[in-house]
This record gives C-alpha cells, structure tokens and sequence, in this order.
C-alpha cells in the first residue's frame, strides 16, 4: 500500500510513521524539513513542500505521482480550517483512494450529553473554543464532498495524545511543557481546575497509531468517523500524582503545593489561555467507546499506560538540557493567579 502523510513527524504522527514502514507499507511524507519533535522514520521518501500552499504542494504531488503512482491513502494531519480543507478536497481528487481527515475529539458537543462519549450519540458542537469548531466545519465539508462528488474519506478524533516529548497535564506551557515539573520539583504553587476528580482519557502515541494504520485502506472505513482513544481513565489529581511520583514529590508534598480554582474563574483571569482547553475540553469529563474502531481494527487495544509510559518522558526530557525549557510568562501568570486567589479566600475566612 502506497500512504502519503501531510505532516507524520509531530507528536501523534511520530508513531504512526514507523508503524507503516514496519507492517510493509511505502510511505511519503511531506515536511517543511526536519521537525523539532522527531525526524523521518529510516524508510520514508520524503517530499520537501510547504503543505500550506497548495499550487507548490500540487506541483510536487504531481512529480511524486508520476514517478511512483497515486496513493491508496493519505493522512492530512495538519489541516485546521476550512479553507485549507477545500484546497485538499481540489488537491487529492483523483491521487488517492482514502483522505484521512485528522480531527479533535474536541469538536464533539461541550460539555457532552453523555459520560461515554460514541461517534453515534455525540454531535459536533463546542461553544468555548474555535480550534474545535473549525475541526467541525472541516469534517462536514468532507461530508459535502463525499455527498457530492464520491470523494473517499475517513475522519479519525484523537483526544488527548502524548508522547515521549510531552507531558499531558491540563494546565501547563505547550511550547514548553517542562515548566509545570520544574515548578513541581522546586515547591511552586500548582493550579488544578475544579477539585481535579473529573475524569479523563490519555492516550499513547503508540496505541493510537495501530488504530490508525488498521483503517488505513480498509474500505469499510470509507465515510466513516472514528475517534482512536485508549481506556487509560484517570481523575486530574491521579494524573498530577503520577506526574510528581516519577520525578520524585510525593502526594502528600504535591497536595501541599496545589491549588484548587473554578474553571471560569481561570477564564476570567485569562480567557484566551483557559476558556477553550478548560471549558471546552478538560472540564469536562473525557470517556469514549471505542467500539466502533475495534470492529474494524481488531489488534487495536489500550498496551501502555500512562503510569508506565510517564517514565519515558521523563527520561526523554532529563536526557538532554535543551528539552527542559522554562516558560517565564506562564510561570508569571501562574504566580498571579495563585497569589490573587489564595489571598482572596484567606480574606474571606480572615
């Protein structure tokens, strides 16, 4: 099977990659270059494009295509509007036998009508963030097309991901995800939304990416949707736990060190850093039925968990100093915010 992937070295794709060269299949990927979070996987063709601008993507496709053949399948994972969506729809028509649409299981309604969340009872509908609700407008012009034209696709809803290279906690610095364990290690404040019993799906990179292969030319995939979560539940304060437990801080220590603030009071303190990944996802309870994707992909299964695989990242991050970036202006927002509150409710019970 010939596997084109938009994207395939980030944090979810660098273990998909791998996996597609090693079940046999030839894959491509097209890449601005290098990508700091990994490097193409020994095997892949690489094609060197700006996926972004699709007259030079067309035109390098075209040369790949006529060199090597179309793709049964290709996986876009860095699609996030509308208007990138509708240049993929006039690109791939024609190159390929599946378009794998990768969406957010973010895009489902917020907060959800039912603690199990299944593609079937679940609309698209998330008020709090515009990240979810582009990924939504994205999925239903695939529909469209699909409807329209006969255009093959297949949408695919991860949840919260992670890899080596992250460390998946709910409030924390994206492009510097060290910051919340070096505030841990060295005794600093740490904000948990609500009281941290909700609970919440985390899913490894590696089990994610043999749900996603499976569905890869498989034709009872065609106009599907699937969200690719594991069954690794855990509350925010068993997550925080396991966090502090692999560098060392005890419950007892990290439990003297955290402090408890309602979601949309962290809103109101910076709306743009807690409005859409708190209530717009992780407020809100995180559970999904996966039974959809297990008919199709049998040897899908939930093999690490976050307890273990914690450990790796870790690792991954002491390894090498310059994976332990600090993020200062999180580090200050969360001192405000810590500060402005513990003081606000000392008064009330002063």
């Amino acid at each position: 099977m010939r596997v084109l992937f938009i994207g395939g070295t980030g944090l979810i794709s660098s273990a998909a990659s791998p996996l597609v060269i090693e079940r046999g299949h030839d894959l491509t990927l097209v890449n601005r270059g290098v990508s700091p979070k990994g490097i193409a996987p020994e095997g892949a063709h690489v094609i060197i494009s700006d996926a972004h601008d699709a007259e030079a993507l067309r035109t390098a496709l075209r040369a790949d295509v006529a060199a090597h053949g179309r793709y049964d399948a290709v996986v876009q994972w860095i699609c996030f509007s509308h208007d990138h969506l509708a240049q993929d729809l006039e690109t791939f028509a024609g190159l390929t036998d599946q378009y794998v649409f990768i969406s957010s299981a973010s895009a489902y309604q917020t907060p959800p009508p039912h603690y199990i969340v299944r593609e079937d009872n679940t609309p698209l509908s998330n008020p709090f963030w515009q990240y979810s609700r582009d990924k939504a407008a994205c999925e239903q012009l695939l529909r469209d097309a699909g409807a329209a034209s006969g255009f093959k696709f297949t949408i695919v809803r991860p949840s919260h991901t992670y890899g080596y290279s992250d460390l998946p906690m709910a409030i924390t610095s994206w492009g510097k995800p060290w910051t919340i364990v070096d505030r841990i290690k060295r005794g600093k404040k740490v904000i948990m939304h609500g009281d941290g019993t909700s609970l919440w799906t985390l899913t490894d990179h590696r089990d994610f990416a043999v749900g996603l292969v499976g569905l890869l030319g498989n034709p009872a995939a065609i106009g599907e949707d699937f969200h690719i979560t594991s069954d690794d539940v855990l509350s925010w304060n068993q997550i925080n736990e396991i966090v502090a437990g692999a560098v060392g801080v005890s419950k007892e220590q990290l439990a003297s060190q955290t402090v408890f603030i309602p979601s949309d009071l962290l809103v109101r303190f910076d709306r743009e850093a807690f409005e859409g990944p708190l209530l717009g996802d992780k407020t809100n309870a995180g559970i999904f039925d996966t039974s959809k994707l297990k008919a199709l992909v049998p040897d899908f299964e939930t093999r690490h968990h976050f307890a273990d695989s914690i450990h790796e990242s870790i690792a991954w991050f002491e390894a090498d100093e310059s994976r332990r970036g600090i993020d200062d202006d999180a580090n200050a927002l969360w001192d405000r915010i810590t500060e402005a509150y513990t003081k606000a409710i000392d008064g009330i019970f002063a």
